[in-house]
C-alpha cells in the first residue's frame, strides 16, 4: 500500500466517527486554556571528550527539557473535545529557544480527543518509538545522564507535518499509528516517516512494541548527504513488584539513521564518525522510591552487526529528591563503554552530551 494512501485510512475513520459524534452538541460546548511549563537547571561536568568541550558548565533541561506551554480543550458534547497544544522549547541557561530554534519546537497540534473513538491529533508530535522508549521502559524517563536515549533505537523525537490516532483503551489493549508527510518537491516518499505501536496493561505490568520507518532524503545532484533511513523495531515493558519497578527493553535497528549519532561529531577530527546500520539494544533497569527520594539505575548494552563492530555498554545511576509535587533536585552519572571507534556520548533530556561519562546536579520546578 502507497503510503499517502496510508495516511487517508489513518484518518478518515476515525476523524468521519468524532465528527458525527460531536456534531448534535456544537452549540452546548465549553472550553479552557491552561498555561503550564518546566524551568529545569544544573551543573554538568563532561569527562572523556576526544575533542575540546567545556568539563564542567551550567546546563538547561538536563532532568526535563525546559518549556513554555498553552494547551487548550473544548468539550464538543458527546465525550468529544477539541484539543490543541503549543509548546515551546527554552534553554533556560542563556534565554535561546530550543529545538534549533522553532518557536513551539517541542509540540504544535490539534485535534479532536474522545473517549468512545480515542485522539486523532495533526502537526508537530512525538514519535511513537520515542515515546514508548521514554514512558514504559527508562527508568531515568529520557532524562539525567542515564537517558537510554544515549544509546537506544531511534532517538529522533519528533515528526513533523504528521497525523496521529490513539484508540482508547479496550480489555488493557491500547493501539496508535503514525504518519509524517515528508512534503518534498521531488518525491511522496522524500522524508517521509511511520510508524505503529501496540500495548497491553494489567495490573503492575505492562508491555507494548513499536515500530517505525523514517525514508531518506533526496540527495541534490552535485551535493554530498548522508543517507539518514532508518527502520526501529522496540519492544519495552515494566512491572511495578511493590518496593520500586523494573524495567526491560529490547530494539532492532536497521539503517544509517537508526541509532544516536551527532553528525557533527562530538568526538573530534581525530576520530572517523560512522553510525551503526545494524544494530541490537538491551536495557534493563529499576527505580526504587523511599519517601521523597527516587533511586535509579540501569544498564544498556548497543550490538553492532555492522563490519565495524562498533559496540557500546551504558552504566547509570541517578537520584531524585521531592520537595513537593512540582519541585525535586537531582543528580546521576553515567558512563558509555565505547569499542572500535564507537562515537557514542552521555547526554540528558536536552543535549546529546560530548563526552563517554557525565555527572551532574541540579533543581526542576513544574507550574
Amino acid at each position: 500500500m502507497k503510503a499517502p494512501y496510508f495516511a487517508l485510512l489513518l484518518i478518515a475513520p476515525p476523524l468521519a466517527a468524532l465528527a458525527q459524534s460531536a456534531a448534535p452538541s456544537v452549540a452546548a460546548s465549553a472550553s479552557a486554556v491552561d498555561i503550564y511549563g518546566t524551568i529545569d537547571a544544573g551543573i554538568e561536568s563532561e569527562h572523556g571528550c576526544k575533542g575540546p568541550c567545556p568539563t564542567t558548565k551550567l546546563d538547561s533541561g538536563i532532568e526535563d527539557g525546559s518549556r513554555l506551554g498553552i494547551r487548550g480543550r473544548e468539550d464538543l458534547g458527546n465525550q468529544v473535545s477539541a484539543v490543541f497544544t503549543l509548546e515551546a522549547g527554552i534553554l533556560n541557561d542563556t534565554g535561546a529557544s530550543d529545538q534549533n530554534g522553532l518557536l513551539f519546537g517541542r509540540q504544535a497540534f490539534v485535534g479532536l480527543d474522545s473517549a468512545r473513538y480515542g485522539a486523532l491529533t495533526m502537526g508537530r508530535q512525538y514519535n511513537l518509538n520515542y515515546s514508548m522508549l521514554v514512558d514504559m521502559a527508562d527508568p531515568f524517563k529520557g532524562g539525567l545522564a542515564g537517558a537510554a536515549s544515549n544509546l537506544v533505537g531511534y532517538t529522533q523525537k519528533r515528526y513533523d507535518n504528521s497525523i496521529k490516532y490513539v484508540t482508547p483503551a479496550l480489555a488493557g489493549v491500547t493501539a496508535a499509528a503514525i504518519y509524517s508527510f515528508g512534503e518534498s518537491p521531488n518525491s511522496i516518499a522524500t522524508n517521509r516517516a511511520f510508524g505503529a505501536m501496540i500495548g497491553y496493561a494489567n495490573g503492575p505490568f505492562n508491555i507494548s512494541i513499536a515500530h517505525q520507518r523514517k525514508d531518506d532524503p533526496v540527495v541534490p545532484a552535485g551535493t554530498v548527504q548522508l543517507d539518514q533511513a532508518a527502520s526501529n523495531t522496540l519492544v519495552a515493558a515494566n512491572f511495578n513488584f511493590g518496593a520500586g519497578t523494573a524495567y526491560a527493553a529490547f530494539g532492532r535497528d536497521r539503517g544509517a539513521g537508526s541509532s544516536p549519532w551527532d553528525a557533527s561529531n562530538p568526538y573530534g577530527a581525530v576520530a572517523l564518525a560512522t553510525p551503526s546500520t545494524d544494530s541490537r539494544d538491551a536495557l534493563i533497569g529499576v527505580s526504587v522510591p523511599r519517601g521523597a527520594f527516587t533511586f535509579m539505575a540501569s544498564y544498556i548494552r548497543k550490538d553492532d552487526r555492522s563490519m565495524l563492530d562498533q559496540d557500546a555498554d551504558q552504566i547509570a545511576v541517578g537520584m531524585t529528591y521531592a520537595f513537593s509535587k512540582r519541585t525535586d533536585v537531582y543528580t546521576s552519572f553515567a558512563k558509555i563503554h565505547n569499542k572500535n571507534g564507537a562515537f557514542y556520548t552521555v547526554g540528558n533530556a536536552t543535549s546529546a552530551g560530548n563526552g563517554d561519562r557525565a555527572i551532574n546536579i541540579g533543581l526542576r520546578h513544574s507550574f
